[in-house]
């Protein structure tokens, strides 16, 4: 019974780790070109390229933006105590 249940959970968990892929920069371009394809956007006009720029500045920008947040949660979980006190109680003259 139990290497039944272990079995499982070992399948359980290849099955999950199996669907994390990243994108390599060719399938990232293509389904980037898909997108502004499905927009409206014609091949090798202006808008066509504004349209991957504007897609790359938000991939860039919630990027910073994640990794904001985890570095925040691990300074919180560093020194919880610092959060909440007043500006000025920081430095004591």
């Amino acid at each position: 019974m139990r290497i039944l249940v272990l079995s499982l959970a070992l399948a359980a968990a290849a099955i999950s780790l199996s669907a994390c892929q990243t994108l390599t920069p060719e399938q990232q371009r293509a389904a980037d070109e898909d997108q502004c394809l499905r927009y409206g956007f014609k091949r090798g006009t202006d808008g066509f390229a504004g349209c991957f720029q504007r897609i790359d500045l938000y991939r860039r920008a919630q990027y910073r933006y994640d990794s904001d947040r985890l570095m925040m949660g691990m300074a919180f979980e560093l020194d919880p105590s610092y959060y909440g006190r007043p500006y000025w109680r920081q430095y004591r003259w």
